[in-house]
């Protein structure tokens, strides 16, 4: 059950708005009166699993609503500016940003036979993580960028964890690769797992990790 903790951003003004809804504020980033901008190679969606709106009886997944689509550097910058950290968002809350066009679901035919690399850390910490990494994807940093569907923070009760998703699991060469390049970005020194949706679908448990870097 997720905690009752204020989930409005800073930057929201005097009206009410819902978790994750984007502001309008005179102090954007993003760019006015035909100002330059800087074209990401690929656009990309910010996606919001609301905990208020999770019960049991409704299918996973159905929850999940997109945000907002950005292909530029600055609508990007604008965007993030006006959304919440993952320290800001409630437990049980889950902030998606994929390829435009890829569902964050495990149904979505490019993610259905790949699998996620998976960072944990403690309450609040994971703000720096999500960050680094939306940099390290929309930029284009990784040798096997093409395998990339998206990356997802999850708020929950004791832990916080980002997971990068991918799309062939078998695809060993890319999947080790991707998952040591993104520890160097994120001069991260533990071991991290890699684990494949089917499995994970499967399992009656933890599925196991069937890549380690």
């Amino acid at each position: 059950m997720a905690e009752d903790t204020e989930t409005r951003p800073v930057s929201a003004g005097r009206e009410e708005r819902e978790e994750g809804e984007i502001a309008d504020d005179e102090d954007s980033s993003a760019p006015r009166g035909g100002a330059l901008t800087h074209p990401l190679e690929h656009a990309w969606t910010f996606w919001f699993d609301n905990p208020q709106g999770k019960s049991r009886q409704q299918a996973w997944g159905s929850t999940i609503h997109p945000i907002h689509t950005f292909s530029t550097v600055e609508d990007f910058w604008s965007l993030y500016n006006n959304i919440h950290h993952p320290s800001k968002l409630g437990v049980g809350a889950d902030l998606h940003c994929f390829k435009n066009k890829i569902e964050p679901k495990w149904e979505d035919p490019i993610c259905a036979n790949g699998g996620k690399w998976t960072i944990s850390c403690g309450r609040g910490k994971s703000d720096t993580l999500w960050l680094h990494t939306l940099l390290a994807i929309i930029g284009e940093q990784f040798d096997f960028g093409d395998e990339i569907c998206g990356v997802v923070v999850s708020v929950r009760g004791k832990q916080e964890r980002v997971a990068i998703w991918t799309k062939n699991a078998t695809n060993e060469a890319a999947q080790i690769s991707i998952g040591k390049q993104w520890k160097e970005f994120l001069e991260y020194k533990d071991s991290i797992g890699f684990i494949v949706h089917e499995d994970a679908k499967k399992a009656d448990k933890a599925p196991k990790n069937r890549y380690t870097a």
